[in-house]
């Protein structure tokens, strides 16, 4: 595990968006696993989330917290193929997904990672004092559980 501590200097200053209302909020983000079984397990298991699509040959869906917001895992090798009712989507490689947490909500998440053995790749206190721990899931995607602010408003 390593633990840093983030210095700043490559954020972005100001802001303006586009004109007019904006999004509400993440409706839902897609991760790629070609094993939804051993996915999902650690998602509700060690992660916290609620299945509310139990795993079937393309994918499986979990609830995030009070947010609404829906982790979707998919299997590549069935989301790229043409003729699908929604357009074909994947990623090669190691993806990122971060969930806002709590102090309470780190130190179960901690006890569970424990409990199942899953090491904490790094950990990282941001220039706005928020504080990021990292795990891998069982397809390699970078897991990151934030406490407080790390991005600016």
């Amino acid at each position: 595990m390593s633990v840093h501590t983030h210095q700043g200097g490559d954020e972005a200053q100001g802001g303006g968006g586009a004109q007019g209302p904006g999004p509400l909020g993440v409706h839902e983000v897609a991760l790629y696993t070609r094993d939804l079984p051993a996915a999902v397990a650690f998602y509700r298991d060690v992660i916290g989330l609620r299945v509310v699509v139990a795993p079937n040959d393309t994918y499986a869906a979990l609830r995030v917290g009070a947010s609404g917001s829906v982790l979707l895992l998919f299997d590549p090798d069935r989301t790229t193929a043409a003729g699908r009712f929604v357009p074909p989507h994947g990623a090669e490689g190691d993806g990122h997904v971060a969930f806002t947490v709590d102090e309470d909500g780190l130190a179960a998440a901690r006890r569970r990672f424990a409990a199942a053995g899953i090491e904490v790749e790094a950990e990282i206190t941001w220039p706005l004092g928020g504080r990021s721990v990292y795990v891998r899931d069982p397809a390699g995607t970078s897991v990151e559980l934030v406490v407080g602010a790390i991005w600016p408003d």
